[in-house]
């Protein structure tokens, strides 16, 4: 059996839906770097990762859509004085509870992958880490 058969899709995997990096999944896997972007370029492996996060992303926002509409339904029939049923309440306070933990596995995906994007520091991190640090700079016009 081929590497490419044996770890092939579970290196997809590692790095579509687990946001690993190419460095993080030839670690892993015991697999050359070189071998893993080959597979990531051959197997289109960006495009799929983007999709994959568009689609997490979505589920927040959809579920948003249903929360906010059942609570406009409910409060429209708490002013109109009728009975709101009991499914309705029920439904309501076991989607807001989701809706946050949905949200914060996006943020953290979100976080994930900027990072991931972000190679290097830009004068703005330099000064905030030199603030956080206590460092002064020497201004050199001074």
């Amino acid at each position: 059996m081929s590497k490419k058969e044996r770890y092939y899709d579970e290196a997809e995997i590692l790095y579509v839906k687990e946001l690993n990096t190419v460095d993080e999944i030839a670690s892993k896997l015991f697999l050359a770097e070189k071998t893993v972007r080959l597979w990531k370029s051959y197997g289109d492996w960006d495009l799929k990762r983007k999709i994959f996060i568009k689609s997490k992303s979505s589920v927040h926002e959809e579920l948003y859509e249903v929360i906010k509409n059942l609570i406009s339904s409910v409060n429209e029939d708490l002013a109109n004085k009728q009975k709101v049923d009991a499914a309705r309440m029920y439904a309501m306070t076991k989607m807001v509870p989701m809706m946050v933990k949905i949200k914060e596995y996006e943020d953290l995906v979100n976080k994930k992958q900027d990072s991931d994007l972000k190679k290097t520091l830009t004068p703005e991190d330099v000064m905030e880490i030199e603030e956080l640090l206590g460092i002064r700079r020497h201004n050199k016009e001074a």
